[in-house]
């Protein structure tokens, strides 16, 4: 009876430990035993992952470095890239005039060039600076300029605070204010060797261009009231300097003192017909016939002023007239009425200034007379 027991009981056992018959047998897994879906990873220390950065960064540092080299390059081209004169009109007198004051600035010698209002003195010296591959500094002269424009002044105040606590019971605090001081564009321009166009120079007073004095004769420029350790400083070799300015009978124009003009080398430019109409026909598009009109109108208002020993009107007033008939699709011709009313109303102040036309019915009948 035991041994029968027994023996149901391993049947049982063998029977519910047998899978079923017809259906598919599921196979427990330990979670220790189950397939792993990710890779085994190992934990790098910190010696291997200095090395994989460093590895990294010295892959990817010679392309930074070219790239930081090449932009480096673009800029310093551009900026001994000689001014952009796109819209600049190099007739023949402009050549020749850049041919023969070149030699004296390659020379180290200042040019001057002074003549009327509107006779393109800033346009020709603007021209002749970018021939030399050197950036362009430009100064305009005026009755406030003084030194410290030229070659700086303080302009505030820096204060550096020092702390000390590393020991505990000792406490240390240390202040020093010192002043900043900023350098004038005349001194970056003579340190770095730039060529400086002085515009109008003449209006500014003698007391601030006697700085150019040293400049120019020994080659130094004095730092007094900069409060700097040095007294002077010496002028780049390729340091260039263009003054322009207009007649001293001009309004708002100081004398010039011999001391400065005996260092320069004075280049008179004056009105030339053939010039104004090459530039009328390039930068306005007019025909040569127009061209000659304009001229040939403006011209009748400056000798005008000429007789009255008084200045009439420049180019300028002839660009006026040319891009407004062009832009305004107005006819150039003695015969249109639109036409002479914007002469009339651009020429009109020059003619009551330099004539006897005091107003304007009186200037507007001598245009009538003088154009028809």
């Amino acid at each position: 009876m035991a041994n029968t027991t027994s023996k149901n009981r391993h049947q049982s056992q063998t029977r519910r430990s047998e899978p079923s018959k017809g259906k598919e047998s599921a196979v427990r897994t330990s979670r220790k035993g189950a397939p792993r879906s990710r890779p085994d990873k190992t934990l790098d220390t910190r010696a291997e992952r200095m090395k994989k950065r460093s590895e990294k960064n010295t892959e990817t540092s010679p392309s930074k470095t070219s790239e930081h080299q090449s932009s480096s390059g673009r800029t310093k081209n551009q900026g001994n890239k000689p001014i952009n004169r796109a819209d600049f009109v190099e007739t023949e007198k402009v050549k020749e005039l850049t041919s023969r004051m070149k030699p004296y600035l390659q020379a180290g010698y200042p040019l001057h060039l002074t003549g009327p209002t509107g006779v393109g003195k800033t346009a020709i010296a603007l021209h002749l600076a970018a021939q030399f591959d050197k950036p362009i500094m430009l100064l305009h002269g005026n009755h406030e300029m003084n030194n410290v424009d030229l070659i700086g002044g303080v302009s505030g105040f820096t204060s550096d605070k020092l702390i000390d606590n590393f020991v505990r019971q000792v406490y240390k605090k240390q202040t020093e204010v010192k002043e900043k001081w900023n350098p004038g564009r005349l001194v970056e321009a003579a340190q770095k060797g730039y060529t400086l166009i002085y515009d109008e120079f003449s209006r500014s007073s003698p007391e601030t261009n006697n700085l150019f004095l040293s400049i120019l004769e020994e080659g130094i420029l004095p730092l007094y009231g900069t409060k700097q350790n040095q007294s002077f400083m010496k002028v780049h070799k390729d340091f260039r300097v263009i003054f322009t300015s207009n007649p001293e009978e001009y309004a708002g124009v100081f004398d010039t003192q011999d001391a400065l003009l005996d260092r320069l080398i004075t280049i008179e430019i004056e009105h030339d017909k053939k010039a104004e109409r090459e530039i009328l026909r390039e930068k306005c598009g007019v025909l040569a016939k127009e061209a000659d009109l304009i001229l040939k109108i403006t011209g009748k208002v400056r000798t005008a002023c000429v007789d009255e020993n008084k200045h009439g009107p420049s180019l300028r007033a002839s660009l006026m007239i040319a891009t407004i008939c062009k832009k305004s699709d107005i006819t150039i011709s003695q015969e249109n009425k639109k036409f002479t009313r914007v002469c009339k109303d651009i020429l009109s102040t020059h003619l009551m200034k330099c004539t006897e036309q005091n107003n304007l019915l009186e200037a507007e009948k001598w245009f009538e007379k003088e154009i028809s």
